[in-house]
C-alpha cells in the first residue's frame, strides 16, 4: 500500500518563533479540516529505566507555553514507567492531511489543583471511571469492571460530587524538541525540528530549527 502526498512546500521561513505557536496553527487546521477524527489523539511513548518502550494512545487536553498535557492513572503502566524515567515522545498522526507532530521532552506532574479542576469538567460517567478502573492491572473478567462501576455509581448518583481519586492526576511534557513532518511526492517529505538551546523561553535564548532528511 503506497499514497503519493500532494502538499505544499513547508519552509523555514514560513514557521513561528516558537514550536508550540506553530503547533497551534497546525492543531486549528488539522481541526477544521473535517477528516481527522479527535484530531487530539497523540501516541504516548515511554520506557522504562532499562529501554524498554512501550506506547499508546492518550487524548491532549491541554497545550499552553508550558507544553502538552495529559491526564491518566499514575498506577498505569505509562504512570509507573513516567515515574521512574520521566521523559516520553508524543505523535500526532494527522495522516489526512499528511503531517505528523512529533514532541520529546521531560515529563512532570501537574499541581493536584490543576487536575481537580479538569476531573470537575468530565463526564459523571468518566468521573466513576477513574476509580473503577486500576488501569493495566489484570482483571478477572468484563463483568468484574462493570461490577465495580454499578458500585461507585450508587454510592455517586447522578449530581453528586465524586471526589478526585489520589491515583489520577495529569502529566505535564516540558519539549526540549518538536518535529514538523509534512509529507511530500516521492517520499521527498519536509521535516523541520526546533530544537531547545539553554532555556527556549529566557530572554536571550530560544530554539534552532534544523531540517532533517526524510
Amino acid at each position: 500500500m503506497r499514497e503519493q502526498y500532494h502538499t505544499s512546500e513547508l519552509a523555514e521561513r514560513d514557521l513561528a518563533a516558537h514550536p508550540l505557536e506553530q503547533f497551534a496553527l497546525w492543531f486549528k487546521e488539522a481541526a477544521s479540516c473535517g477528516d481527522i477524527h479527535e484530531p487530539n489523539a497523540m501516541v504516548v511513548a515511554t520506557a522504562t529505566p532499562d529501554g524498554r518502550p512501550s506506547a499508546r494512545t492518550v487524548l491532549l487536553k491541554h497545550v499552553d507555553a508550558r507544553g502538552f498535557v495529559f491526564f491518566t492513572n499514575y498506577d498505569s503502566r505509562k504512570g509507573a514507567e513516567l515515574a521512574a524515567n520521566p521523559y516520553a515522545s508524543l505523535l500526532f498522526p494527522w495522516h489526512p492531511i499528511a503531517r505528523q507532530v512529533i514532541v520529546t521532552g521531560r515529563v512532570t506532574r501537574v499541581g493536584r489543583d490543576e487536575t481537580a479542576a479538569y476531573f470537575r469538567t468530565r463526564p459523571h460517567g468518566s468521573q466513576l471511571g477513574a476509580w473503577a478502573s486500576a488501569q493495566s492491572s489484570v482483571i478477572g473478567s468484563r463483568a468484574d469492571l462493570l461490577a465495580r462501576y454499578e458500585e461507585l455509581a450508587a454510592r455517586y448518583p447522578e449530581g453528586a460530587q465524586v471526589p478526585v481519586p489520589p491515583h489520577w492526576g495529569g502529566f505535564l511534557v516540558v519539549p526540549d524538541a518538536v518535529e514538523f513532518w509534512q509529507g511530500h511526492e516521492n517520499r521527498l517529505h519536509d521535516r523541520l525540528r526546533y530544537v531547545r538551546e539553554g532555556d527556549g523561553d529566557a530572554v536571550g535564548h530560544g530554539w534552532r530549527v534544523e531540517r532533517l532528511a526524510p
